[in-house]
């Protein structure tokens, strides 16, 4: 399988990418991202863009693969609607749009847990969330889902990790133990994420229990 993964420079694309390298049925990863990844692999191409909202609708640079794992994204914090719509809504259904959606390619959008999918909520950020995900969910892709992931544990040799994040990741063993129902690793995730778009899935939504359901399958033998 050839996958496109797009944030990689922030800590849940990169940690995709990391399992990605690592899988034995991925064959070719794209990183398109603004900045370069720094990892070096056999598997890994790099396509630097500074703008997704100039990506071309026909660029041949994304054609050709099987899955593409949208992990790009920023916080709403401290910012106008107008704003974190054009960076979250606009660019992720560009972005799908330049991929020329067909059925042979599947589409993951990482979403997060509280996104209001009926876009009439009050928090600002669930309601743009939630239309980013019915509007994906409406293009002819193989697969769309919608990734919910809650606190994650970084993957091993993860390097763009946030400062909080360092600063109480000693504090992830007693999450992950005490509070199941919101936490998982990005092992998980993207573990899921590959099972979810070689055998599909039942749902679209991908909540944590889900996002372990499905990582539980990937280790089966």
């Amino acid at each position: 399988m050839k996958v496109i993964i797009t944030g990689t420079t922030g800590m849940v694309g990169e940690g995709v990418l990391l399992v990605c390298l690592s899988h034995p049925q991925i064959t070719s990863v794209l990183s398109v991202s603004r900045k370069p990844t720094g990892i070096t692999h056999p598997k890994l191409e790099e396509y630097i863009v500074k703008d997704f909202l100039a990506l071309n609708l026909n660029d041949p640079k994304l054609k050709g693969y099987d899955a593409c794992f949208f992990c790009a994204g920023i916080s709403s914090v401290g910012m106008k609607e107008a704003e974190y719509r054009k960076i979250t809504y606009d660019t992720t259904l560009h972005f799908a749009h330049a991929l020329a959606p067909n059925p042979g390619l599947s589409f993951v959008y990482v979403s997060g847990g509280g996104t209001d999918s009926s876009e009439k909520g009050r928090m600002m950020w669930a309601r743009v969330k939630g239309k980013t995900e019915n509007d994906l969910m409406k293009l002819p892709f193989k697969h769309v889902f919608a990734f919910r992931p809650g606190f994650m544990k970084a993957v091993a040799g993860q390097q763009h990790l946030p400062g909080l994040y360092k600063k109480f990741s000693w504090l992830f063993p007693a999450i992950l133990k005490l509070l199941p129902g919101i936490s998982s690793t990005l092992q998980q995730v993207a573990d899921a994420m590959i099972v979810a778009v070689q055998n599909g899935y039942g749902k679209k939504v991908i909540e944590i229990k889900d996002i372990k359901r499905l990582a539980a399958r990937a280790q089966q033998p």
